[in-house]
């Protein structure tokens, strides 16, 4: 059994794989300080309330954006788990696919990497991956695969944090797609502002992505917040939850067979 583990800004999330399978999957509100005894405790439990046990695990494989949760998350493969596990981004680790930045590989978000594999194995098309994280990101994979580049945005929790924090009256609310873009009152405004901003950010962004790009390109959202946009706008084609998941499996088998 793989385990996948995927560390950004706000949670981890461990996902347990069976060949192509996802069979279990957990989160973790991303710290830093967590040790890997720590970890070890915890996913122990969720495991066995699924029906299964930590000694299944026979590989593992991490991408993780927060560098200073790298040492425990390797030390709970080494240590709890007895298997070293593949690090996205380590320049032994082969993606099967080329990066065309102007920057080192290894300096890429190793999320993106993944959803740019996680993409190409299931779509095989030209793709804007759509990631609703802390950071709302915008990934271009080539028709070959190949992660091109993409933007960067604020993410909605960010932007709503902001709001309330930087504001003396607006209140904190969660975000929710609301009936009409004119609001009545202080929360349906913010509401509206929100998800309605966030829809213009998506269809701009892709639609200046599109214009610079060669071939059409089908529009992947994914992420926490992804459902909530999927059928807000036409621009977001599909919703694939797993995408990032699918791509970590992938690159264990390319480097392991």
């Amino acid at each position: 059994m793989l385990l996948t583990i995927n560390a950004n800004n706000t949670n981890v999330k461990f996902a347990a794989c069976e060949g192509d399978r996802m069979v279990g999957d957990w989160r973790l509100k991303t710290d830093p300080g967590r040790t890997a005894d720590q970890y070890v405790v915890w996913l122990h439990q969720l495991m066995q309330m699924a029906g299964m046990s930590l000694g299944q695990i026979d590989g593992a494989i991490i991408a993780t954006v927060v560098p200073q949760s790298l040492f425990h998350l390797n030390m709970l493969c080494e240590k709890h788990l007895k298997t070293k596990p593949l690090v996205v981004g380590d320049p032994a680790v082969k993606l099967g696919i080329e990066v065309l930045m102007d920057m080192s590989p290894q300096d890429v978000g190793a999320d993106r990497l993944a959803n740019a594999v996680g993409g190409h194995i299931k779509y095989r098309k030209p793709l804007v991956v759509v990631d609703f994280g802390t950071a709302t990101t915008f990934d271009v994979v080539d028709g070959a695969g190949n992660y091109v580049g993409g933007a960067i945005s604020p993410g909605i929790n960010l932007s709503l944090e902001a709001l309330h924090s930087m504001t003396a009256k607006l209140p904190r609310i969660a975000v929710e797609r609301p009936a009409r873009a004119i609001g009545k009152d202080t929360l349906t405004a913010m509401q509206s502002g929100i998800y309605f901003g966030y829809v213009g950010l998506i269809e701009g962004i892709v639609a200046r992505i599109q214009a610079e790009f060669t071939a059409p390109l089908e529009v992947i959202a994914t992420g926490g917040l992804a459902p909530l946009f999927h059928g807000g706008t036409p621009v977001l084609q599909h919703l694939d939850q797993e995408i990032t998941t699918r791509g970590l499996i992938e690159i264990y088998r390319r480097n392991h067979g």
